[in-house]
């Protein structure tokens, strides 16, 4: 049954692919159930992955495959929160590494469009900081950064 609220997600014709992919590198994700044309659309034809429930670091989503006529774009990103270095490269490595693409600031996108933001949970505590002179020199350290760097982050905090 879909959640009451869910996240849409337009893909081309990959939605299991893209969901599948998520399932096996983001805790707390899974693949749900994957719904068929019961006929022909003008993206594709009775019998193909019309839709797939699926679920990321817990947030419930649907993938569409309805074609070519959206893309994502970084106005819309899934931001997950990492603990500490190893997470933080785990991720991004496997976003990058599987078709993605470097941004900036701990910034990707995935080979289908789709834009994260990889935070160490350090890097909202740095930036957050009340000595707002340390926030500043985090902030800046994290400006020059794709891939956030947390040992980098923690000693422009310091100063």
């Amino acid at each position: 049954m879909v959640s009451k609220n869910t996240i849409c997600l337009w893909f081309n014709s990959n939605a299991l692919e893209a969901a599948q992919f998520y399932a096996e590198t983001f805790p707390d994700s899974t693949v749900g159930t994957v719904h068929r044309a019961p006929g022909d659309y003008p993206a594709g034809k009775e019998g193909d992955v019309l839709m797939v429930e699926f679920t990321v670091a817990g947030i419930p989503c649907i993938g569409l495959n309805g074609g070519p006529e959206f893309t994502h774009s970084e106005a819309f990103s899934f931001q997950i929160a990492t603990d500490d270095q190893a997470e933080t490269d785990r991720l991004w490595n496997a976003i990058v590494s599987n078709g993605g693409q470097e941004s900036a600031c701990g910034w990707c996108k995935d080979k289908w469009g789709l834009s994260w933001q990889i935070t160490p949970r350090a890097l909202i505590a740095a930036i957050g900081d009340p000595d707002r002179a340390a926030a500043k020199r985090a902030f800046e350290a994290m400006m020059q950064m794709g891939k956030i760097d947390i040992a980098t982050i923690e000693a422009a905090r310091r100063g």
